[in-house]
């Protein structure tokens, strides 16, 4: 077997490897990032490094950087997949890092949320939708301009009112949530997107394995939280109050916005929280948690043909 020394000293001697080796060169010379690299480190690079460290700079320069090339982090292009590379100084040579690049920081988010929290499962359509890819039409113009409004709008620490979207099945309330999380996504906000009678029941049985208080500082804390379809649910003294009630008082307190969307207006949803599923009437503690939501959030009626028909 040739030793790859001789390989490369044959190869070397070919002249067309020369010429494909020299419009290599130059390609990797002429990349922006490598040309500014090479500047901000003029006075420890030398053209010996340069070229001991050529492989290492095409591999570079094939690459996609802060996902500029990569539509979403399944189809990152790159070696490691969502991790983008960043030249470096090592002992005299040039060298590349790689750093997990803002999709998977946000991934990575995800994923840990849904460790806790099972019901973040969303059906795939409200998972990727865009404003891009919504239906519009004049009865749906004053929710889309108030959902772009507040993705435009939102800075961490800055008190700003979330919405309520509510109004009949299939009008796209939930896909309205879908898009505003994927523009938070493209600014580096995290969001939790929750499906509400999946959570409740989800939290009646995390008391059994003592996972309750962790999967409830979650939701607290969350940069922004979303509640899809509150009110379906089948609702008790103990989800309002224990439940609901301290998730929507934090979040009151440190202003972190919060959505939701329902089938009810605020006067349906306050007769649905008054009455628990054993015909209890309890006016007053209804009321105490439509004034957190109404704290929380600005009313907007979604209206439409039903999508799902």
């Amino acid at each position: 077997m040739e030793k790859i020394n001789d390989t490369i000293k044959r190869l070397a001697s070919n002249t067309n490897f020369q010429k494909r080796y020299e419009q290599m060169r130059q390609e990797i010379m002429k990349h922006p990032d490598v040309r500014n690299f090479l500047i901000a480190h003029n006075f420890e690079v030398t053209e010996q490094m340069i070229e001991k460290s050529l492989i290492k700079l095409f591999e570079y320069t094939n690459q996609s950087k802060e996902c500029g090339r990569c539509e979403n982090l399944e189809s990152c292009k790159n070696i490691m997949q969502g991790y983008h590379p960043e030249l470096v100084l090592i002992r005299g040579t040039i060298d590349i890092e790689y750093h997990r690049c803002p999709r998977k920081i946000m991934d990575d988010e995800r994923k840990k949320n849904e460790k806790l929290i099972q019901s973040l499962y969303m059906p795939k359509d409200i998972v990727r939708a865009s404003f891009s890819t919504i239906e519009t039409s004049p009865e749906r113009y004053d929710a889309i301009d108030k959902a772009l409004a507040f993705v435009d709008q939102y800075r961490t620490g800055v008190r700003l009112k979330g919405l309520y979207f509510y109004g009949e099945f299939g009008v796209g309330k939930s896909f309205l949530l879908g898009a505003i999380a994927n523009e938070l996504a493209k600014k580096k906000i995290s969001t939790m997107l929750v499906y509400v009678p999946e959570l409740l029941r989800e939290m009646k049985s995390s008391i059994g394995d003592a996972t309750l208080n962790d999967k409830m500082e979650t939701i607290k804390r969350v940069p922004v939280l979303m509640l899809d379809d509150i009110g379906a649910e089948t609702m008790s003294s103990w989800i309002r109050d224990e439940v609901l009630g301290p998730i929507l008082q934090f979040r009151m307190l440190e202003n972190l916005p919060t959505f939701f969307t329902s089938n009810f207006n605020f006067q349906e949803l306050e007769h649905h929280l008054t009455y628990s599923q054993r015909g209890e009437e309890e006016k007053i503690k209804a009321r105490r948690l439509m004034e957190r939501i109404k704290y929380l959030v600005e009313p907007i009626q979604v209206n439409g043909h039903n999508r799902r028909i």
